[in-house]
């Protein structure tokens, strides 16, 4: 099992699938919801109470949260949510959030 998956589920003890996840977060993509550009920076640290802008459920240690503010490159039409955006997203949403937004 992946471990960034494994540290989702703990975080509420609610296990989520992995599909439904990913489900989740290509549709947040095409609703405008999450950007599709890339963060051209990310940190991390335990959580402390944030919203994941990728499954909606709280962030609290010992997950860790990832952020970043997303950035237009200029390179393609801009969806809504492409344009300065800080995002807080639990590991596993953050790896998910960056291999549908490439896909």
């Amino acid at each position: 099992m992946n471990l960034a998956l494994r540290a989702h589920q703990v975080t509420k003890g609610i296990p989520v699938e992995f599909e439904s996840l990913r489900s989740l977060i290509r549709a947040k993509l095409q609703q405008g919801l999450l950007p599709y550009n890339s963060i051209p920076r990310v940190w991390g640290a335990p959580g402390d109470g944030e919203t994941c802008d990728g499954c909606d459920l709280i962030i609290e240690a010992p997950a860790m949260v990832i952020e970043g503010i997303s950035m237009s490159d200029g390179s393609k039409p801009l969806h809504a949510a492409d344009r300065r955006q800080p995002l807080q997203l639990h590991v596993t949403c953050f790896y998910l959030w960056d291999m549908e937004r490439r896909a």
